[in-house]
């Protein structure tokens, strides 16, 4: 254990001292991979990375899905921006000693786009509508009473009209639970290979350079350029206040080094009551020029969860997100989430 807490403080010692590379912004793709899930930590601005728990804890840290209880189910609906709506679902499970599994699926939908061309600039009268999934396999374990981590596989697929491209990445995490209290939480986000568009609408017929007349027409396709994917690493604590049996308070700091932008700093609180009714709050705060960014702003929300029968429990959570940009609404998130122990 000692050893664990020395690697994880070098780690975010050294991470901490090299700031996020401002100078790559717009470089990277697949950037549904930031965008955030789960109404409970988006309220609290993902702050909680340290001692987040169950199904939703495999988008922020997959170790925190060694700690749940049972089987849980989760579903998550994002109004975004720009009426574009998220859809996410997670399923988990404890296999005693094995650890645990979670499977999930993220989809974006963007609506029916009109199809416009240079003959035909105010549409075609067709449609089309890009199609943005990210699926993930996740194991998390826990190797001691205090130590947990976990992995998480994903595959990711971008596809607009006959154009597509698709690529894999690995997020790995771990939380180290001093006591009831306490926890440090550390994880790496999306590691993986570069991704580049190919697909038949990258073709195009045009006369054969050099060749006589009548000689036909030839097809070339597009050489696209590969992009990198978003990554980046997350140092996290919390801190649970027990005012009594009914009360508590949890604070949570979480710093990210991204690869592609400034980096970030992330602060949240949430309050509960008989462990059945939260209410949060968070901040999302980057260190460069934070008019630059679109989620440089506070959140909100609440939740409520509620026994039905012995060993099963139902979560309604809520989380508003507030945007820079005025033309733009913020976003409304609504998740449920079933468990069974």
């Amino acid at each position: 254990m000692r050893k664990i807490l020395i690697l994880l403080f070098v780690v975010g010692v050294s991470v901490v001292s090299f700031a996020g590379d401002a100078a790559r912004r717009g470089t990277n793709g697949a950037d549904q991979l930031l965008i955030p899930v789960g109404a409970r930590s988006i309220a609290t601005s993902g702050a909680f990375l340290a001692d987040v728990s169950g199904v939703e804890a495999i988008y922020y840290n997959p170790a925190g899905l060694g700690s749940m209880v049972g089987t849980q189910a989760m579903f998550d609906y994002t109004s975004y921006i720009a009426d574009i709506s998220i859809s996410y679902l997670a399923v988990g499970t404890t296999l005693g000693d094995f650890g645990s599994i979670g499977l999930t699926y993220k989809s974006i939908n963007f609506g029916d786009i009109p199809v416009t061309t240079v003959d035909n600039p105010d549409g075609t009268g067709q449609t089309y509508s890009p199609s943005y999934i990210t699926a993930g396999l996740t194991y998390s374990k826990a190797l001691t009473d205090r130590v947990i981590a976990g992995v998480n596989f994903k595959v990711i697929y971008e596809g607009i009209m006959n154009t597509y491209a698709s690529g894999w990445a690995i997020d790995f995490g771990v939380q180290y639970h001093f006591n009831k209290n306490l926890s440090l939480g550390v994880s790496v986000a999306n590691i993986g290979d570069n991704m580049e568009y190919s697909g038949e609408d990258l073709k195009i017929k045009t006369p054969v350079v050099g060749s006589r007349l009548g000689g036909g027409n030839g097809v070339y396709e597009a050489d696209t350029e590969p992009f990198q994917i978003p990554s980046y690493f997350e140092l996290s604590a919390a801190y649970r206040f027990f005012f009594n049996e009914k009360s508590k308070l949890g604070l949570g700091a979480t710093f990210r080094n991204n690869n592609n932008m400034d980096d970030q700093i992330r602060v949240g609180a949430e309050f509960s009551f008989m462990d059945m009714f939260f209410v949060r709050g968070g901040y999302n705060y980057y260190t460069g020029n934070g008019d630059d960014y679109l989620f440089n702003s506070f959140s909100a929300g609440a939740g409520i969860r509620w026994e039905m029968l012995d060993g099963v429990e139902i979560m309604f959570d809520y989380a508003y997100r507030d945007v820079t940009a005025d033309a733009l609404s913020a976003n409304n998130i609504f998740t449920i989430t079933l468990g069974i122990k």
